[in-house]
């Protein structure tokens, strides 16, 4: 069994009130061991709970057991090593283990989805863990209360990494659960904040490495790391609007390996654009070297030449074999790989993997403020579209998409490297 890092007095302190309280809650920063020390929790009240069937849930199955069964090697499966198998429980994924009083059961649900709920309906549970709670459908979370309501020993986990302060979660739960406890000190809510510095099991030197790798200012700083709830506003790419001539550069660097190609399609209103985007030796740099816009309607034919021209003039500067398109247009990549073929390009035409816009906005603000990201003076549009970048008021954590900014070429150049984002910011933490 892999040995526990020390619990810091902040953590111990949480770890013994779980054992007179009912809802235990640990919010916080990234890499604080809030999976840990909940799962360790958990697992330690386990071996003596008298009621067999028990809850591990996350966003999804896939969640919930990467988060609290592995949990990189530290979760229950780890704690109940020898103990402990995978099954099924009337047809429902399920950890059997045995504890000190005897089988249990942990039923494995996925809580994201509306109508999640319905898949733990219909058993009473004596303990329950939710990861990413905040990120569960409301409803989800309120049929996991009442399903322990009847428990032996009621136990209810979250941990969560911080949203924005009127994130339905607070004002929904915590909020409530809070002020309960402040009427009444036995009422049994237990909340505790982490950050990094509660994780034992990393070295200084990489702490601070790690924290190289973030810009102070930013929202990330203060969500990852400080573990505060910040709401996303006003302009996204700050450092980069504040002062776009630390980026811009004149010539690109004799070191670049190769180049990519991302391609987003118009319409309605939004602009046809392509980014091409540098990347230099050992994945140290990410350069905008070229880009398209093209606002007017157009025909597909028109689209496809323009495509062909674009790629040409990209290949006899730099090495390109992949291209990534918005996967929405199936039948214009179609048209562009015929295109292609006939033209006699070598080129891979691929869908653009399209994860969610605030992990690519990271990416790009990580590498702004590390001073990795340099662009072009003639790539005016993606300038642009870098420097007017703004929130949407109405939903944290997305682009503004009314039409007053240009979000088309940020598309495209987030395409150029959403494949290659992982790769990219772990050869940075190497080399710091």
């Amino acid at each position: 069994m892999n040995k526990l890092a020390p619990f810091t007095m902040n953590q111990r302190a949480w770890y013994d009130r779980c054992a007179t309280s009912w809802f235990n809650v640990a919010e916080g920063g990234k890499r604080g061991s809030k999976n840990v020390l909940a799962g360790t929790a958990f697992a330690v009240m386990l071996e003596t709970h008298p009621d067999k069937l028990h809850l591990a849930a996350g966003v999804s199955i896939a969640t919930a057991k990467l988060n609290i069964l592995d949990c990189n090697g530290y979760g229950l499966q780890n704690y109940y090593e020898g103990r402990c198998r995978e099954g099924n429980y009337k047809n429902r994924d399920c950890l059997y283990v045995e504890t000190l009083t005897g089988d249990k059961v942990i039923l494995i649900s996925g809580g994201g989805k509306d109508g999640d709920n319905k898949l733990i309906q219909g058993n009473t549970y004596g303990m329950a863990y939710i990861t990413e709670a905040n990120l569960c459908h409301p409803v989800f979370i309120k049929e996991v209360f009442d399903r322990t309501l009847s428990s032996s020993d009621r136990k209810i986990f979250h941990d969560l990494n911080p949203k924005a302060p009127t994130h339905p979660y607070y004002t929904d739960v915590l909020d409530f659960h809070a002020a309960q406890q402040a009427k009444v000190p036995s009422y049994g809510y237990n909340y505790g904040h982490f950050t990094i510095a509660d994780n034992m099991s990393i070295p200084l030197d990489k702490v601070k490495a790690l924290l190289k790798t973030y810009d102070k200012n930013s929202i990330w700083y203060k969500r990852d790391i400080l573990g505060l709830r910040i709401a996303a506003e006003g302009i996204i790419y700050r450092e980069f609007a504040d002062d776009p001539e630390k980026f811009i550069i004149d010539k690109a660097p004799d070191n670049i390996m190769f180049a990519t190609i991302g391609v987003d399609f118009g319409g309605n209103g939004s602009a046809h654009t392509f980014n091409c985007t540098g990347l230099t030796s050992q994945l140290r740099d990410v350069i905008t070297l070229e880009d398209y816009y093209r606002k007017q309607v157009i025909s597909p034919k028109q689209l496809e030449d323009d495509f062909v021209e674009f790629v040409r003039m990209c290949q006899l500067k730099y090495r390109v074999v992949d291209v990534y398109c918005d996967s929405a247009e199936q039948v214009l990549i179609r048209g562009l790989r015929n295109t292609a073929i006939k033209a006699g390009l070598k080129i891979n035409i691929r869908n653009a993997v399209k994860g969610p816009i605030i992990d690519r906005i990271r990416f790009y603000t990580l590498l702004q403020s590390q001073g990795r990201f340099k662009i072009m003076r003639r790539c005016k549009r993606t300038i642009e579209a870098f420097c007017n970048a703004q929130w949407d008021p109405k939903d944290e954590d997305i682009r503004l998409d009314d039409g007053t900014t240009n979000i088309d070429s940020l598309d495209a150049q987030e395409y150029t490297t959403e494949a290659m984002m992982n790769s990219i910011m772990d050869m940075s933490l190497l080399r710091t």
